[in-house]
């Protein structure tokens, strides 16, 4: 029974992490969601959650998830894999290659068929990398291809459409 508790117990940490990371990827307080969410997730519940000191309902974990606006299961740890760190992110994958920043707060003016697209590819892309701060996201090369696609315009002219639209800006530093 001692093993249960122990798996039990490090478990409910890792959620209390993904739990915090979210939280602080919407650069919220704990005092801030208690406010927003009319005192729904107090703070100090929602702290012993983060600790992991206390075990959050499947329900509450669902209203928890709509309230952040992510899916469920971003508030799930990832399995771990033997030399694996979860939620480390890759960073040789950014290593010489110029990125587009892109303003998601602009993306609810893009209209038609067109916004659904790119909004679907950019949540896509969001829960892949684990990234919901909500107010930009930088795509790399291989995503402006995909754009090029939705916006349907050629690859050369994806960076210069996404400015129309309000969206893109380069990297400090990209030429």
């Amino acid at each position: 029974m001692e093993d249960l508790n122990e798996a039990g117990s490090e478990y409910g940490r890792r959620v209390g992490e993904r739990l915090r990371a979210i939280r602080r990827q919407k650069r919220l307080s704990l005092q801030e969601v208690e406010a927003a969410s009319d005192q729904e997730f107090k703070a100090s519940v929602l702290g012993a959650y983060e600790r992991g000191e206390r075990a959050i309902s499947v329900p509450r974990l669902e209203r928890l998830a709509s309230f952040y606006n992510v899916p469920i299961d971003q508030l799930l740890p990832r399995a771990t894999t033997v030399g694996v760190t979860p939620g480390l992110v890759d960073l040789t994958e950014r290593t010489g290659r110029a990125g587009v920043m892109l303003d998601l707060t602009a993306l609810d003016s893009v209209p038609g068929a067109e916004g659904e697209m790119l909004a679907r590819y950019l949540g896509m892309i969001q829960v892949q990398r684990q990234d919901f701060n909500g107010r930009v996201l930088t795509v790399r090369q291989d995503d402006l291809r995909a754009i090029a696609c939705i916006l349907g315009v050629e690859f050369d002219a994806a960076i210069d459409r996404l400015s129309d639209l309000g969206m893109a800006s380069l990297p400090a530093g990209v030429d």
